[in-house]
């Protein structure tokens, strides 16, 4: 769970964020998000993020990774909420689903693909 991730660009963009992996509703490890990207995007925006890992397999391969890359390491089915959002039968049957939420700010581009995800020590 990320409670807030900063994105922002001008052709050249970036996001960061700092969150907490829970397990059985107790905080297992602190981690990072970071990623950066190159191509059609323009504003800022802050917004939550939740990746929910189905499968116990899932879970163990991410807890086990040296840093784990969305789209590399696992693909994420995001699932969408909001005007003419909806979760299908295909999303919920994912091991790896990714929830973005309270979008704030203005910003073209809807995708957790290339986030990296690091743990760090608090």
């Amino acid at each position: 769970m990320f409670p807030t991730v900063v994105k922002g660009g001008i052709g050249i963009g970036g996001e960061f964020g700092d969150g907490a992996l829970l397990v059985n509703n107790r905080v297992n490890a602190y981690y990072r998000t970071i990623s950066a990207s190159i191509g059609f995007q323009l504003g800022a925006q802050a917004r939550s993020q939740v990746i929910m890992f189905m499968t116990s397999s899932a879970l163990k391969n991410f807890q086990n990774s040296d840093g784990w890359e969305a789209g590399v390491d696992g693909s994420v089915a995001i699932a969408e909420f909001g005007a003419g959002g909806t979760i299908t039968t295909e999303t919920a049957k994912a091991p790896i689903i990714g929830f973005i939420l309270d979008n704030k700010g203005l910003m073209y581009n809807l995708t957790l693909e290339g986030s990296k995800i690091s743990r760090i020590n608090k």
